[in-house]
């Protein structure tokens, strides 16, 4: 055999080896990478109508293991339908169909007896258990359909987070997010629709020049959330077991990671089950943690205190005379019991949760630096979390303010509002280290392609100094071992910082202070030098407790020892 020959011989077995290294890789991409995807395409085909089956990208919840639980996912199942031009008798029909319908006899019946129709849907989520009994009845005029749909299996877990899909003004023909983060990430979950035939050679052979790598990165996919599963559904019950005892308007929670801001877990109740949503109201799928601004009370004395320490105005062991009361620009500012101390220091202002307290460490640092520090803290700004309509906080009374009596009342927390997240970002600053972090759900992108994201969350601006941390943190945790219950909440071998806050309510119509209507808030961190946790509660007008140290200690202190042992925190002290 001539050279000549034997090289060609070579060219077109090297190329047909090339070809088919190529086409095996093609194929494994198709099976294996991408398996989930044609197998979502092949129950696809299950058509009754011209238009695609409803498809969506995945929600995640994060184990404490990292393991990925469905929050939100595609539920495969059946329409059932019938056609009244061949049922000859509707009660006989919906005898036999009545086990599975949620629609009244009446309503069947008036269906039924549409003769002019040949098509009329009377569920539409039927699963396959019950959609092959009824397919055994073999009933006339009756008809099954492919069919799926969102479904979320925590149901009422995280529901104000987790949010739902829908029709909207401006999606009227489509299913579209409409609140959290099924709204949010709206761009990222939706899948476009696509040509349910497939042929599958025919799929192995296109785009032949990107067989193994993909010139255009997928956008869609599905999100994984820092919602730990087991942990928000403690703070669901503990939030539920706290509005059902004290009657309130609503109870709210948020547990973040105050280092990085990754939220563990969030909601507030009442809340309503994602899967049945027939008796929610419209305030129900809001979200209050992040569109509602309240005015907190006495926790934000941290915040001033910490301003204290920060500027060099105060130190833990500064004194001042407390007479019960001061009196600025006309108006008389009283401690929560109207008494008087005498000569107290910083800590007893944390301790006793003195409003003279706050108001004489702003005047130390001045109305400047005061204001310096609060806007520092972005309280009237937006966090940036991943959940839509977020809220301003109004400070406005207090930033443009020439008088001294608004800056009293907001060192104190009164006065100026602020939403749940923004105060719990700026809280979380007292506690590791002084800089402000970003809160967030979502910590990756699993795109349709195989590829994904992790998301980064860079940390803030630097409000405090690092000392100022160790040293506001070392006086809340002196509030928690001595003054919380009168230090007969802590744990021997656990640290925690924490501070109450108590808030007169103001009527939304008159602008006054209602006298029997209180807001109560509480927050903590752990352990109190490098805290991994941070818990923020809060009570709307809870009834029969006037403080909250009565209704949201022991809630908190059930939280922090089930963090604590879940999560096998080694002791600090």
């Amino acid at each position: 055999m001539s050279k000549e020959v034997s090289l060609r011989i070579r060219i077109i077995s090297g190329f047909l080896l090339i070809l088919g290294v190529l086409l095996i890789v093609r194929l494994y991409f198709l099976q294996i990478i991408y398996s989930a995807y044609y197998q979502d395409k092949a129950e696809r085909q299950y058509v009754h109508t011209a238009k695609d089956l409803y498809s969506r990208g995945n929600i995640y919840f994060t184990t404490k293991d990292g393991e990925l639980v469905s929050a939100a996912s595609i539920k495969f199942g059946y329409v059932l339908a019938i056609n009244p031009a061949v049922i000859i008798n509707p009660d006989d029909i919906y005898n036999k169909l009545t086990t599975y319908l949620t629609l009244s006899k009446e309503t069947f019946i008036d269906k039924a007896n549409q003769k002019a129709r040949t098509y009329i849907e009377i569920e539409t989520q039927l699963d396959e258990t019950a959609a092959g009994v009824i397919d055994a009845m073999d009933l006339p005029g009756v008809m099954l359909y492919r069919n799926q749909w969102r479904y979320y299996p925590g149901n009422e877990l995280s529901a104000r987070a987790i949010g739902f899909v829908g029709y909207s003004d401006e999606y009227p023909d489509d299913l579209h997010g409409k609140y959290g983060l099924e709204r949010f990430y709206d761009d990222v979950l939706v899948y476009n629709d696509t040509v349910l035939s497939v042929d599958f050679f025919a799929e192995i052979f296109s785009n032949f020049g990107n067989m193994v790598f993909d010139s255009k990165p997928s956008k869609t996919g599905s999100i994984v959330t820092t919602i730990e599963p087991t942990v928000a559904r403690i703070l669901d019950k503990i939030l539920l077991d706290t509005q059902t005892k004290y009657s309130s308007q609503l109870t709210g929670g948020i547990i973040m990671n105050p280092q990085n801001g990754a939220i563990y877990a969030m909601n507030t109740i009442p809340t309503y089950n994602l899967n049945n949503r027939a008796k929610a109201t419209a305030s129900d799928f809001q979200n209050p943690l992040v569109e509602n601004v309240y005015e907190f009370g006495s926790i934000i004395k941290s915040l001033t205190m910490a301003a204290g320490l920060d500027s060099g105005a105060v130190v833990p062991s500064s004194t001042y005379y407390d007479a019960g009361s001061l009196t600025l620009n006309g108006y008389t500012i009283w401690n929560y019991d109207h008494r008087g101390r005498g000569t107290v220091s910083m800590q007893e202002v944390l301790n006793q949760s003195l409003n003279t307290g706050a108001t004489y460490v702003m005047q130390q640092v001045g109305r400047e630096k005061f204001l310096n520090y609060f806007l520092n803290l972005k309280l009237e700004s937006e966090t940036g979390i991943d959940l839509p309509n977020e809220a301003q906080g109004l400070l406005q009374n207090f930033i443009n303010s020439p008088r001294d009596i608004e800056y009293a009342t907001a060192s104190y927390g009164q006065g100026i509002a602020m939403t749940a997240m923004a105060t719990t970002r700026a809280l979380a600053s007292l506690g590791n280290g002084g800089h402000l972090i970003t809160p967030h759900l979502v910590s990756r992108i699993e795109y349709q392609d195989g590829t994904s994201k992790e998301i980064n969350y860079p940390p803030g601006a630097q409000v405090f100094k690092s000392s100022t941390s160790e040293t506001i943190s070392q006086m809340l945790t002196t509030v928690a071992d001595n003054a919380l219950k009168g230090g007969l909440v802590s744990m021997p071998d656990h640290s925690f910082a924490a501070k109450t806050g108590t808030a007169q309510m103001s009527d939304p119509q008159t602008g006054k202070y209602y006298d029997d209507k209180y807001l109560h808030s509480f927050f903590g961190y752990f352990p109190s030098y490098d805290p991994k946790f941070l818990i923020f509660l809060y009570t709307v007008d809870p009834q029969g407790v006037q403080y909250a140290s009565g209704t949201l200690t022991d809630p908190f202190m059930e939280l922090t020892k089930f963090l604590i042992n879940y999560y096998n925190v080694p002791p600090d002290r």
